[in-house]
């Protein structure tokens, strides 16, 4: 991938936002009261899965605690984790399904340099190929931690209540509604990802992701 195909900087943001406006009167419509909109980066590699993997289906803190208590029993890289114990995972938090799952990212021993270099659909490949790791948690991960600029993910609900409220649809889109309705977004569906979490932000009250 190209520097261009890349979100790395809040200035990044601002450009795809101002191209998504032109292109998007309901965008145009509400961008000024979501300004700035976050760019979010986060880091990648290994760890940075092991967090999507330990907080699903838990709350922002339970997942924080949790990612606390690997920390302190040095259960963080793909060696420990391997020659951890049932028991010693479980006493860091870990649930039975997430210890397979962990334990199988850690064995699988993934490239994590050429993922910077690979193009999105390589990157979902590559990641959901792996137990426990769904399109959901791919697509977060080339988003933020890779900086993907047109990445949508469908599936999730927070997006597909801003799109109802935004576009006053009938009902919340199913995923393959909303992936079809982010077509016209590309190349910066990333960016539209980010409004439509501050939409859904303003509107709700709350945080649609973490």
């Amino acid at each position: 991938m190209t520097q261009a195909d890349r979100i790395t900087s809040d200035e990044c943001v601002v450009q795809a936002a101002s191209q998504l406006v032109a292109m998007v009167p309901e965008f145009a419509k509400v961008l000024p009261q979501l300004s700035p909109l976050p760019l979010r980066l986060r880091a990648d590699g290994f760890g940075a899965l092991v967090d999507a993997i330990i907080g699903q289906q838990i709350s922002t803190a339970a997942a924080a605690a949790i990612a606390a208590r690997m920390k302190a029993a040095d259960l963080v890289t793909p060696v420990q984790i391997l020659a951890a114990s049932d028991e010693e995972l479980r006493a860091a938090g870990q649930s039975v399904q997430k210890i397979k799952y962990l334990r199988a990212l850690a064995a699988a021993d993934l490239n994590y340099e050429a993922l910077r270099r690979a193009d999105t659909a390589e990157v979902l490949k590559t990641l959901t190929a792996l137990p426990g790791i769904g399109p959901w948690t791919a697509e977060i991960y080339a988003m933020f931690s890779l900086g993907h600029a047109d990445v949508f993910p469908a599936g999730d609900l927070a997006l597909q209540e801003a799109a109802k409220l935004l576009f006053d649809l009938p009902e919340r889109p199913k995923p393959k509604a909303m992936r079809q309705m982010a077509e016209a977004w590309s190349p910066f569906r990333s960016v539209a990802a980010r409004l439509l979490w501050a939409y859904y932000r303003e509107q709700k009250k709350r945080e649609g992701i973490r």
